[in-house]
């Protein structure tokens, strides 16, 4: 197993390491940001399952600290290392909306980028809370597009996750006729939908 330790509470914690690992992950970006990410070259998929590897090697540490019983699984998929955590007594590690499993991701990504180096767009998920969270997220979206068809207004949703905007976003890019646009400060951001003018 690698090392992957947990940083104790009297460690330092680099701010700038902090912000390396959390910029361009399901942050919402503008286009420009988009195609220049674009531009840039992906990593191999080895290097991005190299990636699962320590996160699924750090979560274990966890799960074993935790005294939790889970499977994890690492594997690469959409271009981005994916850890997945399976198992009962699963949801403490969720939170409330997924705070927790947020926090966790980050701590995870954390772990990997003090083992390569490399920011890491790394997505955990535990219990499969994120693909039942993207179909309650994508009614949510359907719903918000068809008021905003109906009246010709502009429906703000509630605060939600970098994660779970992306969900939306994805949702109300794919209809025609709207538009999606984030504002605000986390925690506090949120998605705006719109007519296109």
């Amino acid at each position: 197993m690698t090392d992957t330790s947990i940083p104790s509470a009297d460690q330092p914690v680099d701010e700038e390491t902090v912000e390396a690992t959390s910029t361009g992950t399901e942050e919402d970006v503008s286009e420009e940001d988009a195609t220049e990410t674009r531009q840039k070259k992906a990593p191999a998929d080895s290097d991005l399952f190299r990636q699962s590897e320590i996160a699924a090697d750090y979560v274990e540490g966890l799960l074993d600290i935790l005294d939790y019983d889970g499977d994890i699984d690492e594997l690469v998929s959409g271009g981005r290392p994916v850890v997945e955590v399976v198992g009962g007594r699963l949801q403490s590690l969720v939170g409330q909306r997924g705070a927790t499993l947020e926090a966790l991701q980050e701590l995870t990504r954390l772990a990997v980028f003090r083992q390569t180096g490399t920011p890491s767009r790394l997505l955990l998920d535990v219990g499969g809370y994120r693909a039942a969270r993207r179909k309650e997220l994508a009614a949510v979206a359907k719903n918000a597009v068809e008021k905003v068809k109906e009246h010709g207004e502009a429906v703000r949703l509630e605060p939600m996750s970098a994660f779970e905007r992306k969900c939306v976003h994805d949702v109300v890019n794919a209809m025609s006729g709207v538009e999606s646009e984030s504002e605000g400060v986390e925690p506090n951001r949120r998605i705006v939908v719109r007519p296109v003018d």
